[in-house]
Parts: C-alpha cells; sequence; structure tokens
C-alpha cells in the first residue's frame, strides 16, 4: 500500500541537491529494514521490574504490547516501552513488565514477536527513555555501480548533519493529520470530519471505502454500520452526527487523536520552515534560537559570528519551530521566516487550547541531527542485490530521511539551497 503522505515528504528539498541519487525501494520486505533502539540507559540486573527484548515484525508497538499484555494477563499500560515502532521491518525494542517472573516472560511464543534477552531493573521503562536508534537498511533495485555517489552523500551527511525533517508516518496512512488539524484552527468542523470519516482512498480496504462514501452522501447511520468494529470512535462521530452538528460531533473524536491531529500540523510547518534553510542548516543567523546537542537546551543567538565555531563543531544547531503557546520565538531572519509560515494557523494556538483542549504548549527542534556510525556496501542475498547502509540517530529523527539522500527517488526541486 502507497503511503500518500510519502509524497508530500518527498518535495522537501534536499541537503545534497548536487548529488544524483542512486534509486532503488526500502522495506521492500520486512527483512530489508532492521531499527534497534538504543537505551539512555542499561538495566541493572535487579529489581521488581522484568526488562526484555523483543524483535518483532509486521505489527505496530502498541499491537505488540497489546498481544504480550494478554498473554501475561496484564494491561496494556502495565508494560512500558521507549518509543514506537510501526509495522513496517524488523525492530528490536525494549519493554518492561513489574512483578511478572522472567521465566513466564522467557517462555512467551508469540509468532511474529521474538524474546531476545530479559532481565531485571527498578523502574519502569517510559516513553523516551530512549538516546536513538541504530538502522540496516537495504536499499534494492539501486545503481550498485554508483557507490561513490553514496559515499559523497554519506560523508556530506556526517560532516553538515542529516535534515531533521518529520517522515510520512507523521501525517498518517493518509497523509493529511495536518490538514484535520488545520481545519479545527479554523473551525471548519465539516472539513474536519469530511477528512476524518470521508473522501476513500483507493488504496484502502473496500469496507472503509464504503463507510466513508456513505459519510459522503451524508448517511451517518449508514456509515456507522459499516464502519469495521475495530473503528469504534469513526462509528460513534457518525452517530453523533444522525442528531447533532458537526461541530458537536468532533467533540466525540478521542483527546489523544486530537492532540495528534495539531501535532502533525506542528510537524507540518516544522517541515516547511527547514525546507527554506535545508543548503543552510549548519549556519547561524543572529536572532536564532540555537541548541545545544549535549543536552537539548536552547539559547539566543545574539552574535552568528561569534557563536558559529561551535555550530561548525557540531555542538550546537539553529532550530525550528513546533508552533505553541510557550514556544520561544526567534528575532531576526529566522523570526521573519517562521511568521511567514504559519500563516496565521500556528498563531491561532492559543485560542485552539482555550476551545479545544489542544495543550500545546510549542518547542524547538534542530534543524540537523548527527549521523551515527554510518557504513555502507553492496551484497546480494536470495532477493537479489542490494545497498546495504547502516546508521545511528537520535530519538524522534526519522531513518527515511537518510535514504531519500541517497536514492532520491521523490519530486524534490533540484537545488537544495533555501
Amino acid at each position: 500500500m502507497t503511503n500518500p503522505a510519502q509524497s508530500d515528504v518527498d518535495r522537501l528539498a534536499y541537503l545534497t541537491a548536487d548529488v544524483a541519487g542512486v534509486g532503488g525501494a526500502i522495506k521492500t520486505h520486512d527483512e530489508d529494514f532492521l531499527v534497534e533502539e538504543l537505551p539512555r540507559y542499561q538495566a541493572g540486573g535487579e529489581g521488581t521490574h522484568v526488562y526484555f527484548m523483543i524483535e518483532k515484525h509486521g505489527m505496530t508497538t502498541p499491537a505488540a504490547i497489546g498481544f504480550i499484555a494478554r498473554r501475561l494477563g496484564c494491561r496494556p499500560r502495565d508494560i512500558g516501552y521507549a518509543g514506537l515502532k510501526d509495522a513496517h521491518g524488523v525492530t528490536r525494542q525494549w519493554l518492561s513488565v513489574e512483578h511478572v517472573e522472567p521465566a513466564a516472560v522467557e517462555s512467551l511464543d508469540l509468532g511474529r514477536i521474538k524474546i531476545v534477552s530479559v532481565t531485571r531493573h527498578t523502574n519502569k521503562i517510559k516513553l523516551g527513555h530512549l538516546s536513538g536508534n541504530r538502522f540496516t537498511i537495504l536499499v534494492r533495485d539501486a545503481d550498485l555501480s554508483a557507490m561513490d555517489r553514496v559515499s559523497s552523500v554519506m560523508d556530506t551527511l556526517t560532516r553538515r548533519g542529516v535534515p531533521n525533517y518529520f517522515g510520512p508516518q507523521r501525517f498518517g496512512v493518509r497523509g493529511d493529520n495536518a490538514a484535520v488539524g488545520l481545519a479545527v484552527l479554523r473551525e471548519d468542523w465539516d472539513e474536519a470530519l469530511s477528512l476524518v470519516l470521508g473522501r476513500p482512498q483507493p488504496f484502502e480496504r473496500d469496507d472503509i471505502q464504503e463507510a466513508r462514501r456513505l459519510f459522503d452522501a451524508r448517511d451517518y447511520a449508514g456509515a456507522a454500520k459499516c464502519w469495521p468494529n475495530r473503528f469504534h470512535d469513526q462509528a460513534k462521530i457518525c452517530r453523533k452526527l444522525i442528531d447533532g452538528d458537526a461541530k458537536q460531533a468532533w467533540q466525540a473524536v478521542p483527546h489523544g487523536q486530537r492532540k495528534f491531529y495539531f501535532s502533525a500540523l506542528q510537524s507540518l510547518l516544522f517541515n516547511r520552515v527547514l525546507d527554506r534553510r535545508v543548503g543552510e542548516l549548519d549556519r547561524l543567523h543572529d536572532g536564532d534560537v540555537a541548541w545545544i546537542h549535549r543536552n537539548g537546551a536552547c539559547f539566543d543567538v545574539a552574535s552568528a559570528v561569534a557563536e558559529q565555531p561551535r555550530c561548525a563543531a557540531f555542538e550546537v544547531s539553529p532550530t525550528g519551530p513546533l508552533f505553541g503557546r510557550k514556544m520561544k520565538e526567534p528575532a531576526g531572519m529566522p523570526g521573519q521566516l517562521e511568521r511567514a509560515v504559519s500563516n496565521d494557523a500556528a498563531l491561532q494556538i492559543d485560542k485552539v487550547q482555550a476551545l479545544h483542549g489542544a495543550k500545546l504548549d510549542g518547542a524547538r527542534r534542530p534543524l540537523r541531527v548527527p549521523l551515527g556510525e554510518p557504513s555502507f556496501d553492496t551484497g546480494k542475498d536470495s532477493r537479489g542485490p542490494f545497498v546495504r547502509l547502516a546508521f545511528s540517530l537520535p530519538s524522534g529523527s526519522y531513518a527515511t530521511v537518510v535514504t531519500r539522500e541517497v536514492c532520491k527517488t521523490g519530486s524534490a526541486p533540484p537545488s537544495g539551497s533555501p
């Protein structure tokens, strides 16, 4: 299934636009995309919490946790995790559960989930207890004679940094989560619900397409009955529309999902800022808010000339906006650019905070991140030849940003200049 959100990300400017790509495709098979979490700390070996590394494929982290919880006889919320991983690829990540014997975890027979390692620690793993991820990616159908280009791209990304774009998975399978957030900011409830419940796409299952068609035809009762069982939230919203208006029905959208739509809008606006600055992501300007990579703190750049040596040494980097009511705003050129990109949408976040419970405080995000321990080579297996890329990235960054710079199979403009 093709992700429509991928096309929006592929139009973003490349940092290495002067180097042709090698083509190819990733995630042709689950085994072609391996990601292993790099924990923030190592388990101590003692304590009431059992830490266990799983290796999964073809399953999201929430689905894996739900499956494991049922087998252990506990609730999904009792299982701790550091980060969410999608279903495509092979993932190794640490989970934790309290008051369960290690032997009970080791003996689990879980099919697509393999128990790799089991130990103990004194506290539960929490979201964010992660320093980064290590990736090993096989690119199929690439030009194996152009490894000099791979070398050039990887060298640039190592020296200058990886553009810290949000990947397509941030914007949902249909690619329209940010559009939903923007519609709500504008209080266009009909548009928001049409994006969530209507407008069928050809890549969707037949029963989901039918539910969306019935919604578009304003047959809300029919749509509510047509949604598959696991889409109970969508069915509930449709039932609300039978006797109410769109604004009232919007309140049936779960709070967490509403917040995710606004987070997707934040991500979209950040990508647009970075798209305009990608050619100088390793250059500070007066008025920038800079990121200190050592500890994640930020500071105002009063003199770019004075701070540029630290930026050249990859100690600090310019940042972009995750718009919100408490976000630290830059001055000078960076501030002008961010205000232009927001196009009034982000300026209404205070209103959303008050009316719709989005609770978006905002933050700064570095425009670049370091590429750790990069390596690359070619190989061949039973499925054919490939280019192998291996590297690590900090948590919250996307490996697909690296592969798109190497492959260049998207529709980005020919120049990476802002």
